[in-house]
């Protein structure tokens, strides 16, 4: 199976999808929640950039605790 869209104005992508996937991209087509192999991989690459983000304002916060002052931990903590 061969994949090609457009993604935007003068960008298009096209790319082979192995053997051992082609199943699983139908079954995920035939399911009804994309109406077409676009929507799909369109709806991978916004799940990947939504995780990223996520990923990047986790560790952001966690530098900010990191960087923030200590308080003693006690039994009424």
């Amino acid at each position: 199976m061969k994949f090609s869209f457009v993604v935007c104005k003068g960008m298009n992508v096209n790319f082979p999808i192995p053997k051992e996937l082609e199943s699983y991209v139908e079954v995920q087509l035939r399911s009804g929640d994309y109406a077409s192999i676009t929507d799909y991989f369109l709806a991978l690459l916004q799940k990947d950039r939504q995780r990223k983000e996520s990923q990047a304002k986790l560790t952001s916060l966690l530098q900010e605790g990191l960087d923030s002052e200590a308080e003693p931990v006690n039994s009424a903590y």
